[in-house]
């Protein structure tokens, strides 16, 4: 038996894994990774590695055992079909008879555009009779976190999401729920909606950066179309560009507001604050 994680070099996949070996045996660990060499440093641990593309269904052969718990993380290949990529390592892991298949999808309540493969695999893997635990993650701190320097060089947080509030936690925070699942029993045929303890707003997140950096750092709110044309005035693909612009459409609903508390009763601790995701990232 073998804890299985897709993705698992990147953003969130890193996390999980770093995770798992706190909990489990390295040698209960499979990594799967497009490239062998960025996972070096876990193979160097005991990590077992796979190599297996979301692009190419036929990698996926036999990478599965019966009884194998398997974390699902979410392409970010939006324009390479994600639905298609995503049924690959469902169909392997329905023809190796998985113990378990957890995937990270999306809150239930967004209706932005960005939910949509998220919806359609969720069709997949329910009709693919696998034991399940869907995991709707909700909006990430590093989403707003990672990219401060044109927020600190113009001294503004511009979003389309008017006076909507956001529940979001850190990749760290999604990480430990999936590791909960995946070392935890009597998760089969769940679903988590995910999200931070304590929404917040965009002027609150401004006053936050000012409070932290000394700059007077002031919210600025536009319209969709308007977020739409900075991002991809910024390099960003159109369409993503309004992908990400509808989910502030979403958030000024407030469909990314969670209050399910599944995230801090499945980690057993309170999600981390945005003031300490805004501390790291100031820090570096």
């Amino acid at each position: 038996m073998s804890i299985v994680v897709t993705g698992a070099t990147g953003h969130l996949g890193r996390h999980v894994v770093e995770q798992l070996l706190e909990k489990v045996p390295a040698e209960q660990i499979t990594a799967v990774v497009r490239d062998e060499a960025k996972a070096a440093g876990f193979a160097a641990r005991g990590v077992r590695l796979a190599v297996a593309d979301y692009n190419e269904p036929e990698t996926f052969d036999g990478l599965f055992a019966a009884g194998d718990k398997v974390l699902l993380i979410s392409g970010n290949e939006f324009d390479k079909g994600r639905v298609r990529q995503h049924k690959a390592v469902i169909d392997a892991a329905q023809a190796a008879g998985v113990a378990l298949l957890a995937y990270t999808s999306a809150p239930g309540s967004l209706t932005a555009a960005l939910g949509d493969d998220h919806r359609a695999t969720e069709e997949v893997l329910l009709a693919s009779g696998l034991p399940y635990s869907l995991l709707r993650n909700g909006w990430y701190h590093e989403n707003y976190t990672e990219n401060l320097a044109p927020v600190l060089e113009h001294n503004a947080v511009v979003s389309a999401a008017g006076d909507g509030r956001v529940s979001s936690a850190s990749r760290a925070d999604y990480a430990a729920a999936a590791v909960a699942v995946l070392t935890g029993e009597g998760h089969e045929n769940t679903t988590y909606e995910l999200g931070g303890d304590q929404a917040w707003g965009f002027a609150e997140y401004a006053a936050e950066l000012s409070r932290q950096t000394g700059q007077e750092i002031t919210y600025k709110p536009v319209s969709a179309d308007v977020l739409t044309g900075i991002l991809a005035g910024a390099g960003l693909p159109e369409p993503l560009a309004a992908i990400l612009a509808g989910v502030d459409t979403s958030i000024e609903k407030g469909e990314l507001v969670i209050t399910s508390g599944d995230l801090s009763r499945l980690t057993g601790r309170p999600t981390t604050p945005l003031a300490a995701a805004v501390s790291a990232a100031l820090k570096g």
